[in-house]
């Protein structure tokens, strides 16, 4: 099978799927389509082969499947007019920023009944099936519940910087770009949750993302989830989610680096890939094919990240 694809969005996170799908011997990216001239030729460096069309409906002509890395504006009119001429569509996340939109996209997509699916990078990956097999055999024991750190000395970071919707309220921030990945992660272990209160903090100029997150999540038995994240200060980053057991927890920092604690240091229960980024997101890929023939796969679905998107939105808002 050879999955010919095209990719709007062609910045950081665009350009990184295009490396992988070239490495990956089911995907023949043919098409690629960016508004921006130089960041269709840094794609076109990774992929030769690849056509830079003229308009991103040129690019959903030319493939089977659309992967969407632009910014959440634009990405439920690209997806469904991928979707109404058959194509599969993988969405980056967020799926949306606007609820109702991203719940009639939803709905267009279950009636348009193509394969569709979004990129939570975690859920293919060894952390979240491992946790997820702790926590149905009670190794676990009791899940009680999670707690998220996030900080940052700045964001955008430095990486994401050409990205720079990224630091504005309209679309970006991190509980949106980060939390959101952790908040998909608690309910695939926990079920689903609500926000029973969240406290965002904001720069005075309305135009920016915010600077802080402090936020508290249910299950429907009220297990916790605990976020608190901010920016500022001289630190390296940190990205910690912990699942915590009555019997054993689970620390995942950095998205996939797995450590158990008995009540002790927490200790990584693996050695760390070489590229974990490499792994990452070959198993999405190698996922996304189950998906494409509509076969059970571990990639979220639209519902779910629709789920995650409610729960985000709430946060940023705050709740009391």
């Amino acid at each position: 099978m050879t999955v010919h694809t095209a990719i709007i969005g062609l910045g950081i996170m665009g350009r990184r799927m295009l490396e992988h799908m070239v490495r990956h011997t089911a995907y023949q990216p043919v098409a690629i389509w960016d508004p921006a001239p130089d960041a269709c030729r840094e794609a076109q460096a990774l992929a030769p082969d690849a056509v830079i069309t003229g308009s991103a409906e040129e690019a959903i002509a030319k493939a089977d499947l659309v992967y969407l890395a632009c910014p959440p504006a634009p990405r439920k009119d690209y997806a469904l007019k991928a979707a109404a001429v058959g194509k599969a569509v993988f969405l980056e996340k967020p799926l949306g920023v606007n609820i109702a939109e991203s719940e009639d996209l939803v709905k267009q997509l279950r009636n348009l009944g193509v394969p569709a699916a979004v990129n939570f990078t975690q859920a293919a990956g060894a952390a979240l099936t491992d946790v997820q097999m702790a926590a149905s055999s009670g190794a676990l024991g009791d899940v009680v519940g999670v707690d998220i750190v996030v900080t940052y000395a700045a964001w955008p970071r430095a990486w994401q910087k050409t990205a720079d919707w990224l630091r504005f309220r309209d679309e970006g921030g991190m509980t949106r770009e980060v939390i959101s990945h952790f908040l998909f992660f608690s309910e695939r272990i926990l079920g689903p949750l609500s926000v029973v209160w969240a406290r965002p903090s904001y720069p005075n100029d309305t135009e920016f993302c915010e600077t802080h997150m402090l936020a508290r999540l249910e299950t429907a038995d009220a297990r916790p989830v605990t976020v608190m994240a901010s920016v500022g200060g001289a630190q390296p980053d940190r990205q910690e989610l912990t699942i915590k057991g009555s019997k054993t927890s689970r620390r995942i920092t950095d998205f996939y680096v797995d450590a158990v604690s008995d009540g002790g240091s927490f200790t990584e229960t693996v050695e760390r890939p070489e590229d974990p980024r490499a792994v990452s997101l070959k198993a999405q890929l190698d996922e996304l094919l189950l998906c494409m023939t509509k076969k059970p796969n571990r990639l979220a679905t639209p519902e779910e990240a629709l789920r995650v998107q409610k729960l985000v939105e709430t946060m940023l808002i705050g709740k009391s």
